[in-house]
């Protein structure tokens, strides 16, 4: 597979606008730097957007079903966090744990060199010791990088659920510290502070 082809090409704009920017691939001509920063200036910032989006559609699916079988079993706080681990876990498996097996299967490397390439990835760290489809001495299927980059783009939106989830149970008070509200505050605290008519 040409590094330039359809499906090279496409990973390299998965890799430019997510910034994991493996560093195997880069443009030359100074024609192609220029559409390249215009190219990044416009799709990071959209990227961001759609992972973002991705990221509450899946909390939305989520938190409709912590809410449906928490009305079936009384206990919405039991609901939110076997819903919650259940998206986690099943994430990733999808995300981390089975696509090391693919690359196995595809590059010829170790189950933990595959699973080093997930992380790296999907952190977006992307130091570029390993990179998919650079190997000359194996055929790649036409498919292979296009369903690697759309693991990526849902795998970041996966990244961005679970930030939300995080956020979503830090913000809720009650699961977390009960013990935090309706706290008294004493008049001689030094975090009080009085107006002029408190002091009239």
């Amino acid at each position: 597979m040409g590094r330039w082809e359809l499906a090279g090409s496409f990973f390299f704009s998965v890799s430019t606008i997510t910034t994991i920017g493996y560093g195997n691939l880069s443009p030359h001509t100074m024609g192609a730097r220029l559409f390249c920063i215009f190219f990044a200036f416009l799709g990071i910032p959209l990227n961001l957007v759609l992972l973002n989006r991705l990221g509450r559609l899946m909390l939305s699916w989520v938190q409709r079903w912590a809410q449906w079988l928490g009305g079936a079993q009384k206990d919405q706080n039991r609901a939110r966090w076997f819903v919650g681990s259940c998206a986690f876990l099943s994430g990733l498996l999808l995300f981390f744990l089975l696509p090391p097996l693919l690359f196995t299967h595809m590059e010829g490397w170790s189950y933990e060199e595959g699973f080093y390439y997930s992380f790296i990835t999907l952190s977006t760290v992307g130091f570029g010791d390993y990179v998919i489809g650079m190997n000359p001495d194996r055929r790649y299927p036409v498919w292979y990088k296009n369903v690697v980059s759309m693991w990526i783009l849902f795998g970041m939106a996966w990244v961005a659920l679970i930030i939300n989830l995080v956020i979503s149970v830090m913000e809720c008070s009650t699961v977390l510290c009960p013990c935090s509200q309706g706290y008294p505050r004493r008049t001689g605290d030094p975090l009080t502070i009085s107006s002029p008519t408190d002091q009239k």
